[in-house]
């Protein structure tokens, strides 16, 4: 297997991208010494009985409680490390999307036969209805939605070819998020909004997958959101909140690891050294413009494309007790090699706006995570049947991004304890710290009377200090492949300020697999 090999130049004192290769590649010639033989060709798992896709699905009995916890077109994608059984052969790391629960059934025989020649093909629609009803800068309401197919193929099953799968993803939103009209950049409530470009289908993903030496080496590669497999959980789009969904922030609002529907070309690297343990390793080329692929997602040919990201990401799936209690664990980071902004200095320390100096540039840009969820009680069969507790934070380099860390801790449950298996609750607090290079900006701009400059989460209507949100959600599976949940947020000082009053949030999610 080729070592990827970075090449940007950074400052010789600390280059940790090319750390970051060197250790994937050490470990992948290690299992290549190790694994002997050709790679078993392990097709995908039977007829859509998991519950999500891409490459590193969570392995399901097909009686998953809720239907918008693993679809990637409704707003997450789990890449996570999958549970796996202790055997030498971990099993391959794509699964089909969704189970094979359809609220339009078999497609009149389609579905069957599509499942037959390895093409995994889902459409699900999302629609979410949410507004303030006290606080923020207006009372405001939004409706928002998407509508989303996702295509992947085994190409053994359909041409021959052992081990490769390809996958994409193209959807079509519309609407604004509500959190925009009543004053909050920083946590907005609904999780499908915005950034999908005024076309027909916007372009979320498209990369081709393969795996060798018995599935212990696993490389995907072409058009791919960085937060879909690093930093990520299935458990995140349970939340209807943006912060939390699919992948936290700060990590997925900076240039080099964006996450949905904005995507990166670049290739990921996945090593599975035991049977509940991982390492990932990802190069992406890094964009400077403000939409990924443009505003379609389709442009992957941007100009400036010539600075490079690199995540890593460890990661160790317990399962506890006879109960199999799993468990997921994850470290990472991440060194994007580009020259940023400072936010406040210029050449010389002081503020650019008070002396007029172009502002300091700073080489590189750090972030790193700890996430953590443990099933205490299992309900039901499958990996996310039982009540589980979460929690994790995520840095981010303060001088060039302008939230410095984001915490959170979080709880969730199934319905089978009254008799909804399908069902599914669920809590959590997030608390977002902004930096204090930030601030210093936000001051300079206060002292000499001008606006306020916007960030990478938009406006700015005061000094940035801290924010929380609270949520309290019940996903209720009212038919086939359907649910509706209604949802509860409340956020104290929205954007971070005191500027605006608290604001409560209802709203309600609508999610349908067709």
């Amino acid at each position: 297997m080729a070592v990827l090999n970075i090449c940007a130049r950074t400052r010789t004192k600390a280059r940790p991208e090319r750390l970051s290769v060197v250790l994937l590649g050490l470990l992948s010639l290690t299992w290549l010494a190790l694994s002997p033989g050709r790679a078993i060709a392990q097709s995908a798992n039977s007829e859509g009985s998991t519950t999500a896709s891409g490459p590193a699905a969570t392995q399901n009995t097909g009686n998953s409680r809720s239907v918008n916890t693993s679809s990637p077109i409704m707003g997450n994608s789990f890449r996570g490390a999958a549970v796996i059984s202790p055997v030498t052969d971990p099993g391959p790391y794509f699964s089909a999307p969704m189970g094979a629960q359809h609220f339009l059934g078999d497609w009149a025989g389609a579905q069957p036969w599509l499942l037959k020649h390895g093409i995994h093909l889902l459409a699900a629609i999302n629609e979410e209805f949410a507004g303030n009803v006290t606080g923020g800068k207006e009372r405001a309401y939004s409706d928002t939605g998407q509508f989303g197919i996702e295509m992947d193929v085994d190409w053994d099953k359909l041409a021959g070819i052992p081990n490769f799968w390809t996958h994409a993803i193209v959807v079509n939103g519309h609407g604004q998020s509500v959190s925009r009209n009543f004053g909050d950049s920083i946590a907005a409530v609904q999780e499908i909004y915005g950034a999908r470009g005024n076309v027909v289908a916007h372009m979320v993903a498209m990369y081709g997958e393969s795996a060798f030496y018995h599935n212990r080496i696993d490389v995907s590669a072409g058009w791919i959101p960085v937060g879909s497999f690093f930093a990520a959980s299935p458990l995140f789009c349970d939340f209807m909140n943006v912060a939390m969904c699919g992948n936290p922030i700060p990590n997925k609002s900076t240039e080099g690891n964006r996450d949905w529907p904005s995507g990166n070309l670049g290739a990921v690297v996945r090593v599975v050294p035991t049977s509940d343990t991982y390492i990932m390793a990802g190069l992406f080329a890094v964009s400077p413009h403000s939409y990924n692929g443009g505003i379609s997602g389709w442009a992957w040919a941007q100009s400036g494309l010539g600075k490079f990201s690199t995540p890593v990401e460890l990661g160790w799936t317990p399962s506890f007790g006879q109960h199999k209690l799993i468990g997921h664990y994850k470290i990472g980071y991440s060194y994007d090699n580009s020259r940023y902004k400072n936010l406040y200095e210029d050449a010389n320390g002081n503020s650019w706006q008070a002396t007029g100096l172009p502002a300091r540039y700073e080489a590189g840009r750090n972030s790193a995570w700890l996430i953590m969820d443990q099933m205490l009680m299992r309900n039901g069969e499958g990996a996310s049947n039982g009540l589980i507790a979460m929690a994790g934070a995520m840095y981010s380099d303060g001088k060039t991004v302008a939230m410095r860390d984001h915490t959170w801790v979080g709880m969730i449950d199934s319905g089978a304890q009254w008799g909804r298996p399908l069902d599914t609750v669920g809590a959590m607090w997030q608390h977002f710290d902004m930096s204090r290079t930030a601030a210093l900006q936000q001051e300079s701009s206060l002292a000499l009377n001008l606006p306020f400059q916007s960030n990478q989460f938009g406006p700015v209507y005061g000094v940035q200090s801290h924010e929380d949100v609270y949520e309290l959600f019940y996903s209720a599976h009212v038919a086939r492949a359907m649910a509706v949940q209604p949802d509860f947020q409340y956020i104290q000082r929205p954007s971070a300020t005191t500027t605006f009053h608290d604001a409560a949030v209802f709203g309600v999610q609508f999610t349908v697999v067709l």
